[in-house]
C-alpha cells in the first residue's frame, strides 16, 4: 500500500523551515515567529509542529524553552513532490496569445468610463493603477479577431460592475499584456461594447499613443499573458 500522502497544508511550513537550513540539521525556531508567518497563534503553531511531528515529517528537541527542528527525509519529499506539481502546471500553460492590428480612433467614451470613480478605485486595487484617461483601440486582423476570443472564457481580472444612483456601469475584465514587446498594458473585455469583436480596447498607466509615438494606422503586436 502506498505511503499517506501528508496535507498540503503542511507544505508551506516545511519550506519555510528548510530555508533556515532545517534539512542540514537542527534549527532553532519559536513558536511565536512560526505562527506569524502562518496568521495563527502561538498555540496553534506548536500545535501544528507537534502535527508535523505525528506525520513523521520533522523531529524537535525541546531543552528547557528552547525548540530545535529537523526536517526529515519524508518532509523534503513533501515539498519537492509539491515542487514538481506546480512546475508541471506552470509547464503545461498556455502560450501567450499573440495578436495583431493597426490603430484605429475611437468614439471618446472610454476617456469618460475610464474616468469614473467607480471604475478608477477598483483599478487601483486590483490591477495596480489607475488607467490613463481613454483607451487605445486597435482593430486586429481577421486570424487575430478570431484568436481573441478565446479572451471571453479565460478569467482575468475583474472590476465590477457599478451604480451611481442614476445608472448602472458594466463589468470590466482585464488580460495583462505586453504592446509591441516592451509596453504592460490591459486588454480589457467589456460587458458593454459598441465595438465589433474584431476591436480590441488597452489601458495603461500612461497614453499609449504618446508612449508608442503611434497615430491611426501605426502597426502593433499584442502579447497577453497567458
Amino acid at each position: 500500500m502506498a505511503p499517506r500522502r501528508p496535507p498540503d497544508r503542511h507544505v508551506p511550513t516545511l519550506a519555510h523551515l528548510i530555508s533556515l537550513g532545517a534539512l542540514r540539521g537542527y534549527v532553532r525556531v519559536t513558536t511565536s515567529e512560526l505562527g506569524r508567518r502562518m496568521s495563527r497563534s502561538q498555540q496553534s503553531a506548536s500545535d501544528h509542529l507537534r502535527e508535523l511531528e505525528r506525520e513523521g515529517l520533522v523531529r524537535r528537541a525541546v531543552r528547557g524553552r528552547a525548540l530545535s527542528v529537523l526536517v526529515t527525509p519524508a518532509g523534503r519529499a513533501a515539498v519537492a513532490r509539491m515542487h514538481e506539481e506546480l512546475r508541471a502546471c506552470l509547464e503545461s500553460a498556455p502560450p501567450a496569445l499573440d495578436l495583431s492590428g493597426a490603430i484605429v480612433s475611437g468614439s471618446g467614451e472610454g476617456r469618460y468610463y475610464m474616468s469614473l470613480r467607480g471604475y478608477t478605485r477598483q483599478f487601483q486595487a486590483r490591477v495596480g493603477y489607475v488607467p490613463f484617461p481613454g483607451t487605445l483601440n486597435v482593430r486586429l486582423d481577421g486570424a487575430s479577431a478570431e484568436a481573441a476570443s478565446r479572451l471571453d472564457s479565460a478569467r482575468g481580472t475583474v472590476i465590477d460592475g457599478f451604480s451611481d444612483g442614476e445608472r448602472t456601469y458594466g463589468w470590466v475584465r482585464c488580460h495583462a499584456a505586453t504592446l509591441n514587446g516592451r509596453v504592460a498594458c490591459e486588454i480589457i473585455r467589456l460587458e458593454r461594447t459598441h465595438h465589433g469583436p474584431s476591436i480590441v480596447e488597452l489601458v495603461a498607466p500612461v497614453s499609449l499613443r504618446r508612449r508608442l509615438r503611434a497615430s491611426d494606422g501605426s502597426r502593433v503586436s499584442i502579447s497577453v499573458a497567458a
